[in-house]
């Protein structure tokens, strides 16, 4: 018999499929790691929420654990590697809280445009204020949406029910899809401009992290209001409050904060123009019970007729056996992460090209890998190996695959260019030896440099004193090159840079090496 461990709370009837199931089902939330690590050993699958921190010092003690699922969506408590590393298959449940996330959007939407949360504060302290709280209706306001993942999806379609106009922002959401979608789809500026009401729906990284900002606030309408129910960090707070001090922002409404719990008596919690929610998004009972049904029969599925659903790793183990493979996967997802974080452009179509056959015959595993890269850092829905090709898809992604011998200068080449209305940008790669991964070649240029940890970019005039001015700004910001990588058409042509670093590179070093005369196109990149 599977004995099945939870210790995080979920709703029962995680317990009661799994019992149904014939397994033996230990129910202990709240049990702390150091009270894991004691019986884990015993278990053969571990089933957890977002309280639980699966490390890989608790995974390291799994000596029969098959399978660790979570009930909700990210994975971000779950050290992947370090269960792939183990063969253990890691469940999640995407899609499970969208709903729910959507219309908490929109009671904030209400709760903020009619003064709810107030009016009623004031009421019950004795109090008949009508002429104080005096809303605003939706009807016929331009709703701009930020993130057209399945939440931003949700949310449009609820509003555009309400008879808001929608404008939308994605870099990956096709003009077609969204025009099924009755949603004008614009650049962010455009968007920040022309919106009555703003609310994003993205992931939270480098490039969002402070996305609705002092600078982005000054260019929106006098009175626009701000919704957050995605990730902390994205709106810059202090600018927000800023802005509503000033009239700029006319209200807000937040479920996620950049801190949490957020500092309670904060001049941006207390104002009286904010509405604020202790990050219930998910927090509903349909949310909840639809999640554990659906890890419940996961690992149901999983144990007793081996069908793998929703893992986020299930690929990976795969290739374990496959040690020739496993490289090319990783440089298709560096890849995929590399194009993501230089390709700011909407794009049109992603071309695909495969040379040897290794990378020919796993061109679809390949594929699975690259939009898994690009995906994950570019919409808020949880993307692995399994759903990564379903997701493009659903975002109307124009993808052209081509399968060809052997290229002339590598056995194996895998090579992904990404076309705009501007411009194509490339990437080529291969793998050296067993498993070290390499780009070889970038927008037509032969450049060598492995896409790993953090990397600069940018492009020059080639010319001397440019190297040494920027190995000049990474030094004075204590960065430490760790490798270097240069290519050019020619003497006093264009050329361009690549920089492995060891450690983050920030926005204002970025900005200090875009102000070097001829330098052009700094982009800073994590993998």
């Amino acid at each position: 018999m599977k004995k099945i461990l939870i210790t995080d709370s979920v709703d029962p009837k995680c317990v009661d499929i799994l019992t149904s199931g014939g397994f033996e089902v230990n129910y202990k939330p709240g049990m702390k790691n150091d009270q894991i690590v004691k019986v884990i050993g015993l278990y053969h699958g571990l089933i957890v929420r977002s309280d639980t921190k699966v490390t890989a010092d608790l995974i390291q003690d799994m000596d029969q654990i098959e399978v660790i699922g979570r009930a909700g969506s990210g994975v971000d408590n779950i050290d992947i590697d370090a269960a792939t590393r183990k063969g253990i298959i890691v469940l999640n449940t995407p899609g499970g809280n969208t709903i729910s996330t959507a219309e908490h959007t929109m009671s904030l939407m209400l709760s903020m445009c009619r003064n709810i949360p107030q009016a009623d504060a004031s009421i019950k302290s004795g109090k008949w204020e009508r002429k104080k709280f005096q809303g605003t209706e939706i009807f016929g306001k331009v709703l701009g949406v930020i993130g057209l993942g399945k939440i931003g999806r949700e949310v449009a379609n609820r509003a555009q029910a309400f008879g808001m106009s929608i404008m939308g922002y994605d870099p990956v959401l096709s003009e077609l899809a969204a025009e099924k979608m009755n949603i004008e789809l614009v650049d962010l500026k455009k968007l920040f401009e022309n919106s009555d009401i703003i609310t994003v729906h993205v992931p939270y990284n480098e490039d969002t992290h402070h996305l609705v900002s002092e600078e982005t606030l000054s260019i929106c309408k006098d009175g626009v209001k701000i919704i957050n129910c995605a990730r902390g960090g994205i709106v810059d707070e202090v600018a927000l409050l800023n802005a509503l001090e000033s009239g700029k922002v006319s209200a807000a409404a937040f479920d996620v904060y950049e801190q949490e719990p957020p500092e309670f008596s904060s001049e941006l919690i207390q104002h009286p123009k904010v509405v604020t929610t202790p990050h219930l998004g998910a927090s509903t009972e349909e949310a909840q019970e639809k999640v554990a049904i659906q890890i419940a029969e996961a690992v149901v599925d999983l144990f007793k007729d081996k069908i793998v659903r929703g893992a986020v790793n299930a690929s990976a183990i795969e290739l374990i056996g496959n040690k020739e493979l496993v490289p090319y996967v990783k440089l298709a997802e560096s890849i995929g992460s590399v194009h993501a974080q230089l390709t700011k452009e909407k794009i049109k179509k992603i071309s695909i090209s495969y040379s040897g056959e290794l990378v020919s015959t796993s061109n679809g595993l390949l594929l699975s890998a690259f939009l898994k890269g690009y995906l994950s850092k570019l919409i808020p829905d949880s993307v692995n190996l399994v759903n990564s090709t379903l997701l493009a898809k659903e975002l109307g992604l124009l993808i052209e695959e081509k399968i060809s011998g052997e290229n002339s200068d590598y056995k194996n080449l895998l090579a992904i260019t990404i076309s705009s209305d501007k411009a194509e940008y490339s990437l080529s790669g291969t793998v050296f030896g067993s498993n070290d991964i390499r780009v070889v070649s970038m927008n037509n240029f032969k450049i060598e440099f492995k896409p790993e940890g953090n990397l600069l970019f940018y492009s020059n005039i080639d010319k001397p004193g440019v190297l040494a001015t920027v190995g000049k700004i990474l030094a004075e910001n204590d960065i430490n090159i760790a490798g270097l990588s240069l290519g050019r058409k020619g003497l006093g042509e264009e050329a361009i840079t690549v920089i492995n670093v060891d450690s983050i590179i920030t926005r204002v070093v970025v900005s200090k090496i875009s102000s070097i005369s001829g330098v052009n196109n700094v982009y800073a990149v994590k993998i």
